[in-house]
């Protein structure tokens, strides 16, 4: 990241919502570039490499399912997709294709903000672990993750994760055999608390989207478990690579 917060890609066919996410954006300390179709965001991002990236999805030429699907065949950038669809299912389109979160427009600008911040210091900053984990190399299963590079690799092959997955990835290992809530989840690797239930939804797409980059068997899991009724836990024993 640059020496300031980091650099935003908005990307919105509505100008007011433009400039008002860069107006507040610039204000606390964020370089904002901006694009108004789809086209248009994926050229901008090739130039300006964008740390995070808001994108909407109703948008001419190529919608923001179309651009999401598009970026993650090459990076992991985070994306908050901005959505008027009022069906979960339309919203959980964009999780199942790779955006790390979503907000329904109309939407708060401060929470917005807040999202924005919570998703950079999650992907950016190495979070504090156990202490069995201080060379940040651990194997769990067939996997070998570097908490340092914030790399995984399943059978000595690098697997790609964008930086909620492999947050919320080292969550669960950094606190193997502890079953967290949804609800915890949400508060410690997106760094909100839900508004209704429908935002829980963001969990399981990505504990889903973990599963089929991460197991042998992704409808028959041991590597993230499912506590019926209470949340998802990690049952491994974790061992240090010296």
């Amino acid at each position: 990241m640059e020496s300031d917060k980091g650099r935003i890609l908005v990307v919105d066919d509505e100008a007011s919502i433009r400039r008002i996410l860069e107006t507040r954006l610039s204000m606390i300390g964020y370089n904002v570039v901006t694009a108004s179709d789809g086209e248009e965001a994926l050229s901008a991002f090739h130039v300006a490499a964008p740390d995070l990236i808001v994108l909407d999805v109703m948008m001419p030429k190529l919608d923001g399912y179309g651009v999401c699907q598009e970026l993650r065949k090459e990076s992991g950038v985070p994306i908050i997709m901005l959505t008027a669809l009022g069906d979960v299912a339309d919203r959980i389109t964009g999780l199942q294709l790779g955006a790390d979160d979503y907000m329904a427009k109309p939407f708060s600008p401060k929470e917005l903000e807040a999202r924005i911040a919570g998703v950079l210091r999650r992907c950016f900053h190495k979070t504090s672990g156990s202490a069995i984990h201080n060379s940040g190399l651990i194997h769990v299963g067939n996997l070998k993750i570097d908490t340092n590079k914030r790399q995984v690799y399943k059978y000595e092959q690098r697997i790609r994760l964008t930086g909620v997955e492999f947050s919320l990835l080292e969550l669960l290992v950094n606190h193997a055999g502890k079953v967290f809530s949804r609800l915890e989840i949400l508060q410690r690797v997106w760094g909100y608390v839900p508004g209704h239930h429908a935002d829980s939804r963001v969990v399981d797409v990505h504990i889903s989207r973990l599963r089929t980059k991460l197991e042998d068997d992704p409808n028959d899991p041991d590597i993230i478990i499912t506590a019926r009724g209470s949340g998802y836990f990690l049952p491994r024993v974790i061992e240090s690579e010296i």
